[in-house]
């Protein structure tokens, strides 16, 4: 489970970089003053920043789920091939839906995608309960 985990925290490092990148062309291009960012409020901001800083967000959401899931199989030493491809099916759905996120941003992609790794989380839950 630790792969799966690493993964996922470095996908998370990867986005809020983007993000980063987002904010600093932003600035750079005129689009938003640098004083935006005290409060984050004032502004109209570029699609572009707006699109990775909710990418970034959401790597906050369902995945803390992913994380505690995944720390119970570790800390109880807990070994399961199952629980494993639910795991990484998650990394995979995830990783998915930031691509088409920060690229494309069509909607129902990243829809299925979300349910696809929701479903994943879920799965990864159920089967820890049997497994225990």
């Amino acid at each position: 489970m630790i792969y799966p985990i690493f993964m996922v925290s470095m996908l998370t490092v990867l986005i809020g970089l983007i993000a980063v990148r987002a904010r600093i062309q932003s600035v750079r291009n005129g689009q938003v003053r640098a004083g935006y960012f005290k409060l984050m409020q004032g502004e109209d901001l570029p699609e572009n920043m707006i699109k990775t800083g909710r990418c970034y967000n959401n790597m906050f959401e369902v995945p803390c789920l992913f994380y505690v899931v995944c720390a119970l199989y570790v800390a109880l030493g807990i070994e399961s091939s199952t629980g494993l491809l639910f795991a990484w099916l998650f990394v995979g759905l995830r990783s998915a839906q930031a691509y088409v996120h920060l690229t494309t941003n069509k909607v129902r992609y990243r829809m299925y995608l979300y349910g696809g790794g929701v479903l994943s989380v879920v799965l990864l839950w159920i089967n820890l309960l049997f497994v225990m």
